[in-house]
């Protein structure tokens, strides 16, 4: 993680505060904001009384909720629901955007976060919200401009980048150790013999804390943790092999099933999202 001077690290936090001041005192039905963190920085726990979708333009960001931990890469985009705590981790420098929208009727109780792929004319429409923002009250364009992106945010598809994460204490200490770390060396006895279960003990744990297998939750991990290095553009080969898949094609595979692309392809569609 980035280390910040006192300095830095205060202006954010003064940043993030006066940014919810101007929110959660605006009585508009739609905000739209713009941000552009630094790497190691993350926004404290907090709530809205908007619903947010959250765009990640450039970087990867790690949205920390009660109901799990999502990682969006540039082009995604992270749905929270209306007062749900959660945080924001800058795993590399950003660029993101966000939606703000008044609920017009109550959420349901149990609604999740999700992960959802924004289109082209979504961004644009964003990138243009934001330029208007400080129009004058009754702006056509600018209302035209946020009514259109609204009903484009309704139909943007759901991406299954969401990581389960345990409840359990010790169990979600080897995940955290497991993401900052990946290893092709990482074996379901292993982490079995460090909680001190039983193969059969632990995997039914496993399991029963994330809805998922072990080797399911550690492919999916893998690729989680691939995501600032291809964002920084690294061979896909290398990343591949050192996220400990025996090759570039299982990667490629697994990678394709969560984000509807090949690596590269996604790398490719993706490398100019932030630029008008």
């Amino acid at each position: 993680m980035e280390k910040f001077s006192r300095q830095l690290l205060a202006t954010l936090d003064k940043d993030h505060v006066q940014n919810m001041r101007w929110m959660e005192g605006s009585n508009a039905d739609v905000l739209v904001n713009s941000s552009e963190p630094p790497q190691g920085y993350t926004v404290p726990w907090h709530h809205h009384r908007r619903a947010q979708l959250l765009c990640v333009f450039a970087g990867v960001v790690l949205i920390l909720t009660t109901r799990g931990r999502w990682m969006v890469p540039p082009g995604h985009a992270l749905f929270i629901p209306v007062g749900l705590e959660h945080s924001v981790e800058m795993l590399s420098d950003v660029s993101m955007k966000s939606v703000y929208v008044a609920p017009r009727e109550p959420s349901p109780p149990d609604e999740a976060p999700r992960v959802v792929e924004v289109t082209d004319l979504a961004r644009s429409l964003l990138l243009e919200a934001i330029r208007l923002r400080e129009a004058p009250i009754g702006n056509r364009k600018a209302e035209l401009v946020l009514s259109l992106l609204i009903e484009e945010i309704a139909t943007l598809e759901e991406r299954p980048l969401g990581l389960p994460f345990p409840a359990d204490r010790r169990l979600a200490a080897l995940c955290r150790d497991y993401l900052a770390n990946p290893t092709p060396n990482a074996r379901l006895d292993d982490w079995a013999e460090r909680l001190a279960m039983s193969r059969r003990t632990f995997t039914r744990q496993f399991r029963k804390e994330t809805g998922i297998s072990f080797t399911t939750w550690r492919q999916q991990a893998s690729v989680f943790a691939c995501l600032p290095q291809l964002a920084e553009g690294q061979p896909v080969t290398n990343v591949a092999l050192e996220a400990g898949y025996e090759s570039v094609a299982a990667f490629t595979t697994m990678f394709r099933r969560m984000l509807g692309t090949s690596p590269r392809s996604y790398m490719v569609s993706r490398w100019s999202f932030d630029r008008p």
